[in-house]
């Protein structure tokens, strides 16, 4: 696990109507500050990466569909520099994933159908903040295989 990486099960509420799919309260210990919500679909066998945050924590979750998240550490000085970290989210596996800044993020959509990713994230969107890598850059160690029964990576 990444250091700074937290993971939480999530509590869905089911009943012949539908669901209530919890994700984060201000109540919540590992709740640190609000800055906006929004939503990002995946397509199936597509690859968003790379990306990192200088100063913006990720609070992910996925709602419909399945993605495949991947971590990077890539600070210095961190214990846990050079680690991958992969986590498929869905509503089968629904768990929250503290992202903190600094660390590079990237998703593949793994369903059939396109994925939602949620994020209410610690600040509001500020592009000044965001760093961007292609896919497939050398300097991080992880190659994005598409996965069976899914659309071919572009």
């Amino acid at each position: 696990m990444i250091d700074g990486v937290l993971i939480h099960p999530l509590r869905q509420v089911a009943d012949e109507r539908g669901k209530v799919m919890h994700m984060l309260k201000s109540t919540d210990p590992w709740f640190r500050q609000f800055g906006e919500i929004y939503f990002s679909s995946v397509n199936p066998g597509a690859v968003k990466a790379w990306k990192l945050h200088t100063r913006m924590a990720l609070n992910l979750a996925v709602v419909h569909g399945a993605a495949r998240l991947v971590i990077f550490d890539d600070r210095d000085p961190s214990a846990t520099r050079g680690q991958v970290q992969e986590v498929v989210l869905s509503p089968d596996n629904y768990q929250l994933v503290t992202v903190p800044p600094g660390v590079w993020t990237g998703f593949a959509g793994v369903s059939s159908f396109p994925a939602l990713v949620a994020n209410c994230a610690s600040l509001p969107h500020d592009p000044a903040e965001v760093l961007r890598k292609a896919p497939n850059d050398p300097a991080i160690p992880y190659a994005w295989n598409p996965v069976a029964g899914a659309a071919s990576f572009p």
